[in-house]
């Protein structure tokens, strides 16, 4: 008895491939945690602002591994374009993946600035609040319609909204992180009946390209940043983006509502 068509294309349907966005993947803790992603079999829509030949790059990098990816750009600093966002996420799904959703959303586009308290100024603290708040609440609010239940959301914080990274100077910074925590566990709460995971990652110091390149051009603060951390070094971008494809992994499906310190023991 022959076996029909439809049988043999069920029984050998393969399921349609995980997919991620990663805001801020042109370089840096973005870049790692994209390409981390994509070693895990999942495909990836990245977003870049003011280095879209970063994001170009970062595509290369994952095709060159025999991932697949998508760059798309993004100003997290402004909530009305998110709309129209939305519709190129859903326009790269149907057309790479042939899917009408994704799994995983990683926040984190951002960058950092410091000023003592009595030198933070109206213009700072409302562009840290657009960039680093504002857009993570309202770009998962606009992409959630697209975010497949059972998903996973992460943000990316910092340890200075913790005891751990408190320094003088970031006072405004590490109030929008220390917010952005608080959301990722009312987002956790919320989005539960969805069976979708909401968690943080909060990094130490790491070599990125963070406060125009800040370790580059100054390297003599790298020798005291690691003698203040158990580990002894430096944070790279791969520590983080490891530990994030983690959490949005089987190795993270029981974590929930948490943020994650991934500072190698600074401080402690």
């Amino acid at each position: 008895m022959s076996v029909s068509h439809g049988f043999n294309a069920t029984a050998t349907a393969r399921p349609a491939p995980r997919v991620a966005v990663v805001t801020g993947a042109s370089s840096g803790i973005g870049r790692s945690t994209a390409i981390q992603i994509a070693r895990r079999g999942t495909g990836v829509i990245l977003t870049s602002h003011g280095n879209q030949a970063g994001g170009r790059e970062t595509v290369s990098m994952i095709e060159k591994d025999g991932g697949t990816a998508v760059a798309l750009p993004l100003d997290v600093g402004c909530s009305a374009d998110f709309p129209a966002f939305r519709d190129s996420v859903a326009a790269a799904l149907r057309e790479t993946w042939q899917r009408e959703s994704f799994d995983f959303l990683v926040n984190n586009a951002g960058f950092g600035q410091m000023a003592m308290f009595e030198d933070t100024t109206e213009q700072m603290f409302d562009e840290l609040v657009r960039v680093l708040l504002k857009g993570p609440y309202f770009l998962t609010q606009t992409l959630l319609p697209l975010l497949a239940d059972g998903g996973a959301v992460i943000n990316t914080t910092s340890n200075a909204a913790r005891f751990s990274g408190l320094e003088a100077g970031y006072s405004a910074y590490g109030k929008m992180k220390g917010g952005l925590v608080v959301l990722t566990r009312y987002l956790a709460k919320e989005l539960s009946a969805r069976g979708i995971r909401v968690n943080s990652v909060s990094p130490g110091a790491t070599r990125t390209r963070i406060a125009d390149d800040a370790f580059a051009r100054h390297p003599e603060v790298i020798p005291p940043i690691a003698a203040r951390t158990a580990l002894g070094r430096l944070g790279e971008p791969e520590d983080i983006g490891l530990a994030i494809a983690a959490l949005l992994g089987e190795e993270g499906r029981w974590i929930t509502a948490q943020d994650i310190e991934v500072s190698g023991g600074y401080n402690l």
